[in-house]
C-alpha cells in the first residue's frame, strides 16, 4: 500500500508540485496541501508504517531521503539540505530517527 492511496490525486499532485524544485521542501506545507494534515492518528501510523520502509519502527535519514516517493514512484529524492532539516523538524529526542509519536506531532503541526 502506498501513502498515495489514502489521499486525493490532486492534492498529491499540488503538493509535489509545491516542492519540485531542490531545496523548495517544506514539511508543514507539504502535510497540509497533500491533505495529511487532516487525516486521523490511525491514518497517519498507517502513513508512518509505509514511510518506515525497513519496518525499524523509525524513519532513518536514508527513508527520508526517498520521502516523497512514497507519494508518487516519479517525485524526486530529497537533498541532503532538506533531509538533515526533515529529521531535525522531527527528531523530538535527539536519536537521529522519527518515531510514531515524533511523526505524528509533525504531520499535525
Amino acid at each position: 500500500m502506498a501513502v498515495a492511496s489514502m489521499l486525493k490525486d490532486a492534492d498529491i499532485k499540488a503538493a509535489l508540485e509545491g516542492c519540485k524544485a531542490a531545496d523548495s521542501f517544506d514539511h508543514k506545507k507539504f502535510f497540509k496541501a497533500c491533505g495529511m494534515a487532516g487525516k486521523s492518528s490511525d491514518e497517519v501510523k498507517k502513513a508512518f508504517a509505509i514511510i518506515d520502509q525497513d519496518m525499524s519502527g523509525f524513519i532513518e535519514e536514508e527513508e527520508l531521503k526517498l520521502f516523497l516517493q512514497n507519494f508518487s514512484a516519479t517525485a524526486r529524492a530529497l537533498t541532503e539540505k532538506e533531509t538533515k532539516a526533515f529529521l531535525a523538524a522531527g527528531d523530538a529526542d535527539g536519536d537521529g530517527m522519527i518515531g510514531v509519536d515524533e511523526f505524528a506531532l509533525m504531520v499535525k503541526a
